[in-house]
């Protein structure tokens, strides 16, 4: 009888259904929001205008479970660790060239019309780089910023979290 008592005394009104019910929301709010549909936050200028410099976001990592990016994808890429990443349009594929000729983007020696990009600077200017296998190559659509403060490049396919859902 006392031992019926205390049970009651410790967690009135509150029966095992409720308590397996919140178990499996937290663990499915968990493996949703922690594995499959990251909240990301974007800080930086590097996406804008098609992404503001201060955002949110969530990171969709079904995308590329069963496919690859493709050209003009914008991808959310892992940095270091679990907590920086970075959100960056992929502009060339494993063996392409990529080449910028006073602004303008070219790929396997054609230029690219890219309509995202509102702001573009004649001083981005690079050799042409062959991509290696098993890699892509990603920049942000801000070419107005100086080609020094962007992080670009190539970058392994392995690296690619997931896209952005908007």
């Amino acid at each position: 009888m006392q031992k019926k008592a205390f049970k009651n005394f410790i967690i009135p009104h509150v029966n095992r259904r409720f308590i397996i019910r919140l178990i499996a929301v937290v663990a499915g709010a968990y493996i949703f929001f922690g594995h499959i549909c990251i909240p990301t936050w974007i800080r930086g200028a590097s996406m804008v205008p098609t992404y503001p410099e201060r955002g949110f976001t969530f990171c969709w990592t079904p995308a590329y479970w069963f496919s690859e990016p493709e050209r003009g994808d914008i991808v959310i890429i892992r940095m270091a660790g679990k907590k920086v990443m970075l959100l960056k349009r992929v502009i060339a594929l494993e063996g392409d060239t990529v080449s910028f000729q006073h602004g303008v983007l070219h790929v396997n020696g054609e230029a690219q019309a890219e309509p995202y990009v509102t702001h573009r600077s004649r001083d981005w200017n690079m050799q042409r780089r062959k991509v290696k296998s098993g890699h892509v190559y990603l920049i942000g659509d801000n070419r107005g910023m100086a080609m020094e403060e962007h992080t670009f490049g190539q970058t392994s396919k392995k690296r690619i979290k997931g896209m952005p859902l908007w």
